[in-house]
Parts: structure tokens; C-alpha cells; sequence
């Protein structure tokens, strides 16, 4: 089993579970009592709404156990009084042909201090060496061209270029 919490040098990643799911569904503010953190005021992070808190919720029930840690994370900074300052995680377990897509998001008030990029490598490293994963994938929003720049420190290339932005994707090449 592949570890639920993940330390680096400035962070702390805790694998969200059905509980703190349904806990930010139910009562948003209570996911920062849920996790002894600070939730910001600008939270949830883009991409992190409620119709995506809500599939993970139900793709993690379907899973089961063997789901845990497959999706969302929940990325906190300090540790003497620990501030939420976003979310990364996997679009779920390595698929048939060992694909896993990987993604973050960092919330405004936290942008631009090397978060994101701290998040995805941490995220890579977890699941680099398991030996399901056949390959790591990234399609970055259109929208926010800050994740290009993370994805190429990363070590992610563009492998299937497309006409329309929403539709390109990018593979992790560990080099």
C-alpha cells in the first residue's frame, strides 16, 4: 500500500478520505477543524468545487479501500499552525494500460512561492516506482498558463498536441 501522507521539505500532504470529503461537502468550514488546519478565505482552489469533491466522493466509496490515496490530497503548509493552501491528487488508480493523470491547484493568496511545483513532484514521487504506473499524465486547464510552467520544471512534455487547449496532454518523463 502506497503511503497516505506525504511530507516535503515545506508541506504536508494528507490523502483525503470519504469522511473529509463528505465533511467539505456538509460543512465546508469544518475541513479545517477535520485536518487541524487554517482554511483560508479563498477556499476552495480552482478546479476544487463542489461537483468535483462530490465525484471523488463517490469514485473513492466505489473503490473502496483499494482507492485510498488514488484521488485528492490536501496540501497543507506550517507546522506549528498549519494553513490549508490547496489540492493535488490523481484522477484515480493506474487504468488498464498504467496511466495515472496527476493535478493541483493552489489557492490565490498561496500562488506563485513554488507550492504547486513542491506538490507535483511530490506527487510523482509517490507513485513513480510502483509498478502498476506505467506512465504519469497531466492536461493542464487552458486557462491558467502558470501550469505549463510547472509541468515543464516537473519534467512533463507535451505529447499530444491539439488545436483546441483543454484537449493537450502532457507526459512526466523522469530525466
Amino acid at each position: 500500500m502506497l503511503a497516505q501522507l506525504i511530507h516535503t521539505p515545506r508541506l504536508r500532504l494528507v490523502a483525503a478520505t470519504p469522511t473529509s470529503l463528505q465533511t467539505e461537502l456538509d460543512q465546508p468550514n469544518g475541513l479545517g477543524e477535520y485536518l487541524r488546519a487554517a482554511l483560508p478565505a479563498d477556499w476552495p482552489p480552482d478546479y476544487h468545487d463542489r461537483a468535483a469533491v462530490e465525484l471523488q466522493l463517490q469514485l473513492m466509496l466505489d473503490g473502496g479501500a483499494a482507492a485510498a490515496g488514488w484521488f485528492s490530497w490536501y496540501v497543507l503548509y506550517g507546522s506549528v499552525a498549519p494553513e490549508l493552501v490547496g489540492c493535488g491528487g490523481y484522477g484515480g488508480p493506474p487504468d488498464a494500460a498504467g496511466n495515472v493523470e496527476v493535478s493541483c491547484s493552489v489557492t490565490a493568496g498561496w500562488r506563485r512561492q513554488g507550492f504547486a511545483t513542491e506538490v507535483l513532484r511530490a506527487l510523482l514521487a509517490r507513485v513513480s516506482a510502483h509498478p502498476p504506473v506505467q506512465r504519469i499524465v497531466a492536461r493542464p486547464a487552458p486557462d491558467c498558463p502558470a501550469s505549463l510552467g510547472v509541468l515543464r520544471r516537473c519534467g512533463f512534455q507535451l505529447i499530444e498536441p491539439d488545436t483546441q487547449p483543454d484537449q493537450r496532454l502532457f507526459a512526466y518523463s523522469e530525466h
